[in-house]
């Protein structure tokens, strides 16, 4: 009995985690872009990170449009990996 109350407590916990996860789209004005190929590097350092479910790097705005879970994954880390990549980001303020 008490190990049925355990895994239901278990599974109840779990449960409600997941739901508190949820998708969120965020654009980034990314620096350095110069070239054709450089969106495709962007698009490649983003996707690596846990949680990041779509990528879309516009080269002529300069700017990627990522949507992740953000359970998994934090603006912190999409803007440390483009900036590991060597194309620095910062969110973009709303209304740009």
């Amino acid at each position: 009995m008490k190990l049925r109350i355990f895994a239901f407590s278990l599974a109840l916990g779990l449960a409600s985690g997941a739901a508190l996860a949820a998708p969120r789209t965020i654009t980034l004005d990314v620096a350095n872009m110069t070239c054709a190929v450089c969106p495709l590097t962007v698009k490649k350092a983003l996707e690596q990170v846990s949680g990041v479910q779509h990528v879309a790097v516009d080269y002529a705005s300069r700017t990627a449009t990522v949507r992740f879970d953000d359970a998994a994954a934090t603006i912190n880390k999409l803007t440390d990996a483009t900036k590991a990549a060597g194309y620095p980001s910062t969110p973009r303020k709303e209304g740009q």
